[in-house]
C-alpha cells in the first residue's frame, strides 16, 4: 500500500479527533453547570412556583425585608469603606506607634463570623452586661428607667457589628491600592499647597476608587447575604424573609420568590461596582517610581492615628473575641459536651470534602478551558463565579428544592421496582452541604488556579507533551509540583470559609445534623452564650489560620 493511501485515514482520525470536543473540555463544562444550576434553578422556580404568592409578598412583607436589606447594605458599605481607606491611609503613608502591629491586626476580624460579634456586643451592653452594671454601681441607678441607654437590638448596631466584620475587605484593597500609587502625585499636591485631608480626598481617594469600589461591594453582597446577626437583632431582611416563608409559612416557590430578589439586587450592585470602574480609570505612564515616603505623625497627632486603628481592630476582634473566650473559660464543663465534638466531626468531614472537590474542580475547570482553546468555554471562568455572589440562603433554594425533588423520583423508582423505600439519600444527607460549599466557594478556588497557571510557562507543557505525557500527566507532573503553594492556600481558605457559612448550612443540613456554626448559632438564639463559646471559639481558631495566610500572602 502506498504512502498516500495510509495518510488518508490518519487524516480523517485527526479531523475526527479535532471535531470531537476534548474530555477535558467537557469535564470543565460539566463543572461549571453545577455551579450555575442552583441560581437557575432558583429563576426557574420563582418564575412557575406551585404557589404564586408574588402579589401577597408585594402587598405585605417585600417591600420592608427589600427597605431593610438596602439601608443595611448602604450602612455597611459607607461605614465599612470609611474604616477600611482611612485605616488603609493611615498605614501606608504615615508612620505612628504601633503602625507596623496594627497593619496586620487590622485583618483579624476576617476571623470572627459576624453572628460572633453580635452575640458578643449584645452581651457586653445588654442591661445585665459589664457595661450597663458598671453605670447603675457609678451613678446609683436602680433600674432602666433611672437612665437611656440605646437600643442594642436594632438596625443600628446590625450595621456597626457587620462592618466591624466585613471592613478588613476594604482595608486590603485599598491598602495595596495607596502603596502603588506613584510618589509623584504626592509631591505635585504638596507643591500646590494641599494639606494632608487635601491629599487623601483629592489625590490618594480618586485613584484607590476601583480597589475600594470593589471591596465595598464584597462587604455589602456579604451583607446580604448574614443571617446570624440580623435573625439576632430582629431585622427582617430579605435573607430572613427567605427562611420565613419557606421554613414558618412552607412555601417553597415565595422564598424562591425572595430569593430571585436578592438575587437580583446582589447582580444589580456586581454591574454597578464594575460599570463605575469601567468609566474611571487610572494608568501610570512610567514603569518605574518611586513609593510615597510615610510621613513620621509624633506626639498627639501620631496617637490620634493609632487610636483611629486601634477602634475598628477593637470592635471588630478584641471585643469579641475577649468576651466569647471570657465565657468559654467561664463554662469549661460546655467542652465536655459530646455534642460539641461531633459538630466539630462534623465541620471537619464536611468542609474538607467540599474543600477538596472544590479545589479539584477549580483546577480542572482551569485546565479544561486553557486545553479548549476555544472562546465558549473561556467564557465559562467569569461565569463559575456567579456561586460567590450569591448568598447561601439563595443557593439553599436552589439546591434543595431540585435535590428533593430528584431524590423523591429516585425513591418512588427504586420503591417500584425492588419494594425497598431508601428515603431521601441526597437531600437528606450531608451531601446537599458539600454541593452548597463548592457552588459558594468555587470562586475562590477557580480564582487560585487561574492565577497560579497563569503564571506557568507553556512552554513547560509543550515541552512535557513532546516527551510522550498525556494532557493528564501534563497536569499532574508539570502543573501541580509549581501550583502548589496555591492550591494549599485555595483548600485552606474554602475549607474556613466552609466552617464559617450559616444561612445555606442552617437550610441544607440533615435533621439533627450540627456542625460549628449552627451550634454557636442555635445556643445563641437560646440565649445560652456560655454554651456556644466553646463552638465559637474553634469557628475562631480555624479562621486565624486563614488571616495568617493572608497576611502572609500580602507582605
Amino acid at each position: 500500500m502506498s504512502l498516500a493511501d495510509n495518510s488518508a485515514p490518519r487524516r480523517a482520525r485527526l479531523s475526527l479527533a479535532r471535531a470531537l470536543p476534548n474530555p477535558w473540555s467537557l469535564g470543565a463544562a460539566l463543572i461549571a453547570a453545577v455551579v450555575i444550576a442552583p441560581i437557575l434553578a432558583v429563576l426557574w422556580i420563582a418564575l412557575f412556583p406551585t404557589e404564586n404568592i408574588w402579589p401577597h409578598l408585594i402587598s405585605t412583607t417585600l417591600p420592608r425585608y427589600l427597605g431593610n436589606t438596602l439601608k443595611l447594605m448602604a450602612g455597611v458599605g459607607l461605614l465599612a469603606g470609611a474604616a477600611g481607606s482611612g485605616a488603609a491611609w493611615l498605614v501606608a503613608r504615615y508612620e505612628f506607634p504601633g503602625r507596623r502591629w496594627l497593619e496586620w491586626l487590622l485583618l483579624l476580624p476576617l476571623a470572627i463570623p459576624a453572628y460572633v460579634g453580635a452575640y458578643a456586643l449584645v452581651d457586653f451592653l445588654e442591661y445585665a452586661g459589664p457595661v450597663q452594671t458598671g453605670l447603675r454601681e457609678v451613678f446609683g441607678w436602680k433600674t432602666s428607667r433611672d437612665y437611656w441607654f440605646p437600643e442594642i437590638r436594632s438596625m443600628g448596631a446590625a450595621i456597626i457589628v457587620l462592618s466591624a466584620a466585613l471592613y478588613p475587605y476594604v482595608y486590603l484593597l485599598a491598602r495595596n491600592a495607596f502603596r502603588e500609587q506613584p510618589g509623584s502625585a504626592d509631591e505635585v499636591a504638596r507643591s500646590l499647597g494641599q494639606g494632608a485631608f487635601a491629599r487623601f480626598w483629592r489625590v490618594g481617594l480618586p485613584l484607590a476608587r476601583p480597589a475600594i469600589a470593589a471591596g465595598m461591594a464584597i462587604a455589602m453582597m456579604e451583607a446580604v447575604n448574614d443571617f446570624g446577626t440580623v435573625d439576632y437583632f430582629s431585622v427582617q431582611t430579605l435573607t430572613t424573609g427567605i427562611f420565613s416563608v419557606w421554613l414558618q409559612s412552607n412555601n417553597a416557590g415565595g422564598a424562591a420568590q425572595i430569593a430571585g430578589t436578592v438575587l437580583a439586587l446582589v447582580i444589580v450592585l456586581v454591574l454597578l461596582e464594575k460599570g463605575s470602574r469601567r468609566r474611571m480609570r487610572f494608568f501610570n505612564l512610567s514603569s518605574r517610581h518611586r513609593p510615597v515616603a510615610r510621613t513620621a505623625l509624633r506626639g498627639a497627632t501620631g496617637w490620634g492615628a493609632s487610636l483611629a486603628c486601634v477602634i475598628p481592630f477593637g470592635m471588630g476582634f478584641v471585643l469579641p473575641a475577649w468576651v466569647i473566650l471570657g465565657h468559654a473559660i467561664d463554662n469549661a464543663q460546655a467542652w465536655a459536651d459530646p455534642r460539641l465534638w461531633q459538630a466539630g466531626v462534623h465541620t471537619l468531614t464536611v468542609g474538607g470534602i467540599a474543600a477538596v472537590l472544590t479545589v479539584l474542580g477549580g483546577v480542572f475547570l482551569v485546565y479544561g478551558v486553557r486545553l479548549s482553546g476555544r472562546q465558549l468555554p473561556r467564557l465559562l471562568l467569569p461565569v463559575s463565579t456567579i456561586g460567590y455572589a450569591a448568598p447561601g440562603a439563595v443557593l439553599g433554594v436552589g439546591i434543595l428544592i431540585p435535590l428533593a425533588a430528584v431524590d423523591h423520583a429516585l425513591a418512588d423508582t427504586i420503591e417500584a421496582v425492588t419494594g425497598i423505600d431508601i428515603g431521601l439519600v441526597l437531600a437528606g444527607s450531608a451531601f446537599a452541604l458539600v454541593l452548597s460549599y463548592f457552588v459558594r466557594f468555587f470562586a475562590i478556588a477557580q480564582g487560585a488556579a487561574d492565577a497560579a497557571m497563569a503564571r506557568i510557562s507553556p512552554n513547560l507543557a509543550r515541552a512535557a507533551r513532546s516527551l510522550g505525557r498525556t494532557q493528564g500527566q501534563t497536569l499532574r507532573e508539570v502543573y501541580v509540583p509549581l501550583m502548589r503553594g496555591s492550591v494549599a492556600s485555595a483548600l485552606l481558605l474554602v475549607f474556613v470559609d466552609c466552617v464559617k457559612e450559616l444561612p445555606a448550612t442552617l437550610l441544607l443540613r440533615p435533621f439533627n445534623y450540627e456542625t460549628l456554626a449552627t451550634r454557636v448559632h442555635d445556643q445563641a438564639s437560646l440565649e445560652n452564650l456560655g454554651g456556644a463559646a466553646p463552638a465559637a471559639v474553634l469557628v475562631i481558631g480555624v479562621g486565624l489560620s486563614a488571616v495568617g495566610l493572608l497576611a502572609r500572602a500580602n507582605r
